[in-house]
């Protein structure tokens, strides 16, 4: 080859082997533009043929059709690789490392694909596995449906039999009732002609007797001494009936006769009953009007408060800014700003300035300073020095929060919250970073309170709400997703707008028309609504990535801070409103009963142990005198239960039930 090197084909087809000389020497310069100007018609290098020549008949001789055909086919391109190596000795040691760095990967990358190997077959084996459950609860499904539709048939027919039983039942009786009718006028007027046919015969009999007395002449010839014995004992009968008259009229003077008594009875009984209906219908005006005035105590009570505040604000306000200044200002310019501002008023809008504000401040920042050791300073934020700011955005900060709350719900042994949230961030991101995170975390969620989820875990943090009040609202939604889940038997997603009524209603008993409505409202209803109309029920549950709520699941938790803020103020107005009073278990507890009666002890002894940071178990009992030695200022019980999380159990005003 002459100890040269061919830059073949980069300017010919053909080209003979060049010299072997440096790039940047003068005899390589010239060469280059000999080359430049040879024609193109050069054949191959030879050597160049040969090794062509050999890879494609290696090739040809490979078995491609088993499942190691791609490791065999590199076999002779390393073998071609190993000649070109040998062959230049100036550049074989650079080729051996690049040879042996791709040996050494190609090597890495089968030990990956040989510890892939099971994986990829128990995944197969899981995936039958599913598909088969999937199949066998799909069977099931069906079997189950089946049998309701065919239970529902025979109901159907059942009720339809009954239905036609109950018409045949009420003809017959309608029947008996109306020959009932005609026996009793039937018996009537045979009473009343009996009557009469006895009037008849004795007027007959008395008739014959006078005529028997006027055809015997000879009777007053009789002796009178006959005649007056007769006398008498006829007046002594006569005394007698005039007695029995008498004691007739006395027993039976006030009996009147059985038709008009029946006449009289039925009259009272309707009479009873159209008493009966007023006096439900004025129990039901009685109630209404009792709503009524409460209501209008209630509107007497916002309306006073409502004229109190607009003096306030008369005598306070300023001229109402122009949000529009700022649009220029925050960082996405007029639509964003549009965006952030949708729906808010002018105090919300200044919260949201300044989270711009200070989240441009908070990215500025590379460090923290130390907050030291106090014992006033939290125990995951205690440190001397600075530490670093490692600038997350929003979507990471609440990603990482969620997983916290997540970690923090599979717990068994629970410790405390900030001891939880330090030891999670060293077991994230190691012991080194943990304080740096701590501080980056504390600074975002102190800073967003228009974020939830950032809001809540800063409230939980630092003490001024518990973690109950978190997982119970929680649970609340999963519970109201699940009973919209059980709804919809097609699975489709969709719900009529009567139907999510209904399930908002059944769910929350204790809220009033208007807080239902207000969350219909939120769902996507509105006046112009009909109760066909479908909802997208599962999108009401849905986050944004920053962790944004629906406007539903916002109304949700803005009443139950309302709710929960009225049952308070209740409780407060029924222990005295004096803040320094001394408020003991007892008085606590009556005065729970007295606004709530539903509560149960479980529930009660709850709230009284969070009043008064007591175990239960170490409450005194109902009555013992050991109550009224645990004392605590209202402020403090007022301020603990704030924290807690204390609801309504029974509805409002329930009577306590008879003993």
């Amino acid at each position: 080859m002459g100890g040269h090197l061919s830059p073949w084909p980069m300017y010919a087809s053909g080209q003979t082997i060049l010299p072997n000389r440096k790039p940047c020497s003068e005899d390589y310069r010239k060469r280059e533009g000999s080359w430049q100007q040879q024609s193109l018609g050069i054949a191959k290098p030879r050597y160049l043929e040969q090794l062509e020549n050999y890879l494609r008949k290696e090739l040809l001789l490979l078995d491609l059709g088993t499942d190691s055909a791609q490791e065999l086919r590199l076999q002779p391109y390393r073998e071609i690789f190993e000649f070109f190596i040998e062959d230049f000795k100036t550049y074989k040691p650079l080729l051996s490392s690049i040879k042996n760095a791709y040996e050494v990967m190609l090597a890495h990358q089968r030990e990956k694909i040989r510890a892939l190997e099971p994986l990829k077959a128990k995944l197969v084996t899981v995936n039958e596995d599913c598909n088969e459950r999937i199949l066998a609860m799909r069977a099931e499904e069906r079997y189950e449906i089946s049998m309701l539709k065919k239970e529902k048939m025979n109901l159907l027919k059942l009720i339809d039999k009954k239905n036609e039983e109950k018409v045949s039942l009420q003809s017959e009786v309608t029947k008996l009732r109306k020959n009932l009718a005609e026996e009793y006028l039937h018996y009537l007027s045979e009473r009343d002609a009996r009557k009469i046919l006895l009037a008849d015969l004795n007027e007959l009999r008395y008739q014959r007797e006078d005529m028997s007395l006027a055809q015997s002449p000879g009777i007053w010839g009789e002796d009178p001494m006959k005649l007056t014995l007769a006398l008498k004992m006829t007046r002594q009968d006569l005394t007698r009936t005039q007695m029995e008259l008498n004691t007739m009229k006395a027993n039976f003077g006030d009996v009147v006769p059985r038709r008009d008594f029946e006449m009289q009875e039925k009259t009272n009984k309707d009479l009873q009953e159209q008493l009966d209906s007023l006096r439900a219908d004025y129990e039901e005006v009685r109630k209404e009007h009792e709503i009524l005035l409460q209501l209008h105590m209630s509107t007497l009570k916002e309306r006073d408060q409502f004229y109190a505040e607009l003096q306030e604000i008369q005598r306070t306000s300023t001229p109402r800014p122009d949000w529009t200044k700022c649009e220029d200002v925050v960082a996405g310019g007029p639509e964003r700003w549009q965006m952030l501002a949708e729906g808010k008023n002018s105090d919300q809008l200044v919260d949201v300035l300044l989270e711009e504000i200070g989240e441009g401040l908070l990215r500025e920042k590379d460090f923290f300073p130390g907050l030291g050791y106090g014992e006033a300073i939290p125990p995951f934020l205690r440190f001397d020095g600075t530490v670093e700011n490692k600038k997350p955005t929003k979507k990471e900060v609440v990603n990482l929060l969620k997983d916290a709350w997540k970690e923090r719900l599979s717990e068994e042994q629970k410790e405390r919250f900030s001891d939880f949230f330090f030891n999670f961030l060293e077991r994230r991101f190691g012991p080194t970073d943990a304080m740096s995170w701590a501080y980056t975390i504390f600074e975002n969620i102190k800073l967003f309170h228009s974020n939830e989820v950032m809001s809540q875990f800063y409230a939980v943090l630092m003490g001024k709400m518990k973690e109950s009040v978190y997982i119970n609202q929680k649970e609340t939604i999963a519970q109201l997703l699940k009973e919209m889940t059980s709804v919809d038997s097609q699975n489709e997603g969709l719900l009529s707008m009567e139907q999510f009524g209904t399930i908002l209603k059944s769910t929350f008993p204790l809220k009033k028309e208007e807080q239902i409505q207000e969350l219909m409202e939120a769902g996507g209803w509105h006046p112009n609504s009909s109760n066909a109309d479908l909802l997208n029920y599962r999108s009401l549950f849905m986050e944004d990535d920053e962790g944004q709520s629906e406007p539903f699941v916002q109304k949700l938790w803005e009443q139950y801070v309302d709710e929960k803020e009225a049952y308070l103020q209740e409780l407060k107005q029924e222990l005295g409103q004096e803040l320094y009073n001394e408020v003991t278990p007892r008085k606590l507890r009556e005065a729970l009963m007295n606004i709530d009666p539903s509560l149960d002890t479980q529930t009660l002894n709850t709230y009284i142990s969070q009043a008064f940071q007591v175990p239960v178990t170490d409450l005194p009992e109902e009555g013992d005198e050991k109550e009224e030695d645990i004392k605590t200022w209202l402020q403090t019980v007022m301020e603990r239960l704030q924290v807690a999380d204390i609801r309504r159990v029974g509805p409002q005003g329930e009577p306590e039930p008879a003993s």
